[in-house]
């Protein structure tokens, strides 16, 4: 397993609600193993399997939910 943590600051979250989507969103992907949301640092924090997800993918799955990574 190739573990990778990549933090990304995010534009657009302004509730809980909007943690939650992204929470959602990103954490429904094979080989993600964790999502930290931070409405407070308008961070999206994930832990994935590298060799199982890439990280044009994670960013895809954020700007799906309506947020732009930064």
């Amino acid at each position: 397993m190739a573990n990778k943590k990549t933090i990304y600051q995010v534009k657009g979250m302004h509730c809980k609600s909007c943690e939650m989507l992204i929470k959602d969103g990103v954490g429904e992907l094979d080989g993600v193993e964790k999502v930290d949301v931070s409405l407070a640092k308008n961070t999206v924090t994930v832990e994935y399997d590298a060799s199982i997800i890439t990280t044009k993918k994670l960013v895809d799955a954020i700007e799906a939910e309506g947020y732009t990574v930064v």
